[in-house]
């Protein structure tokens, strides 16, 4: 008889990933992910002292897996096809896009908090990589667009509401500029 198949916390992670991704995370608990894995709930208990570390480290998975997909940019205007992607991404994974901003799994207790989180700093690197100027502006800059992309965004994943990238890529390059002016100005006044 052939040995079973040892399930790795990195096999149950995917499956409550998968699960969040498919049907929503309010779907994750030890039966469902040991169901995809076709095993007893025995490898999650073991692994995971509760449902909820299983679904803190499945968050974790989708944050990673969000920010890959906000960091695939084609073309020089990086924070606008970042927000793009934001908004495609509500579109294209609504379910995933409801456990990262709607769920209550985000550690920090403030919009500042989650600008400041290490996740961020790849997307803050390559927009001030775009942008020039310093950090603190980078990240008003970012505020203002994540601000409105994220509007959209939410509408999007919770609603039927169309995607028209041309109205939406418009109105975002529109928030784009005006956030630079207004980050432009605040400068010039502290002068």
């Amino acid at each position: 008889m052939p040995p079973k198949a040892k399930i790795t916390k990195e096999m149950l992670i995917d499956a409550a990933f998968s699960i969040a991704r498919e049907t929503g995370w309010e779907n994750i608990n030890a039966r469902a992910v040991a169901e995809r894995l076709q095993c007893s709930t025995q490898p999650v208990m073991y692994h995971f002292a509760t449902v909820g570390e299983l679904k803190k480290a499945a968050y974790s998975k989708a944050d990673s897996y969000h920010t890959a997909y906000l960091m695939n940019v084609k073309g020089p205007q990086i924070m606008l096809e970042i927000g793009l992607n934001y908004i495609r991404f509500a579109l294209e994974e609504p379910r995933l896009f409801r456990f990262l901003f709607q769920s209550g799994f985000f550690d920090g207790a403030t919009l500042l908090e989650m600008i400041d989180a290490e996740q961020l700093a790849p997307v803050l690197s390559a927009m001030q990589s775009s942008v020039g100027g310093s950090t603190a502006r980078v990240k008003e800059i970012f505020t203002t667009v994540f601000l409105f992309a994220h509007g959209y965004a939410s509408i999007i994943a919770n609603n039927s509401l169309s995607f028209d990238e041309e109205q939406i890529r418009s109105q975002l390059e529109r928030a784009y500029k005006g956030a630079v002016l207004a980050a432009q100005e605040a400068r010039e006044d502290k002068k």
